[in-house]
């Protein structure tokens, strides 16, 4: 089990990826434009111009995405902001632990409640056409 007050990293799939619209948001709390990694689960197109995802160590299916760390001194500040964003309080997301691709524990947003959700057969937002 994960100690979730050590995860020192967040995954991210969509908006908040560098390049797009969303970037802003999650760019002063990082360092650098992450690495590329994965995690095991389905995407999902909402409809409304940003993906969602859920995730499952079972899933053989993969979700595009980078991976960030969240420097210590900005993590709490970075996780009100995001949890704000991804809208967790109407449950429209919940914050969860994933293990990615390439074995890092990280925060990611998970698809909640109140979606009409079209799953994304490549698993990768940006090229999801």
């Amino acid at each position: 089990m994960t100690d979730e007050g050590n995860v020192a990293h967040l995954f991210v799939y969509g908006t908040l990826l560098p390049d797009a619209e969303s970037w802003p948001v999650l760019q002063p709390y990082v360092v650098g434009d992450g690495r590329p990694d994965w995690a095991l689960g389905t995407l999902f197109d909402t409809g409304l111009g940003y993906p969602a995802a859920t995730f499952a160590a079972t899933a053989t299916a993969r979700i595009a995405g980078r991976v960030f760390e969240l420097p210590v001194e900005r993590r709490a500040d970075a996780l009100v902001v995001l949890d704000d964003f991804e809208d967790i309080g109407s449950g429209l997301y919940r914050r969860v632990v994933v293990t990615t691709g390439c074995g890092v524990v990280a925060w990611a947003y998970e698809a909640g409640t109140g979606f009409d959700l079209s799953p994304i057969e490549s698993g990768d937002w940006l090229n999801r056409n």
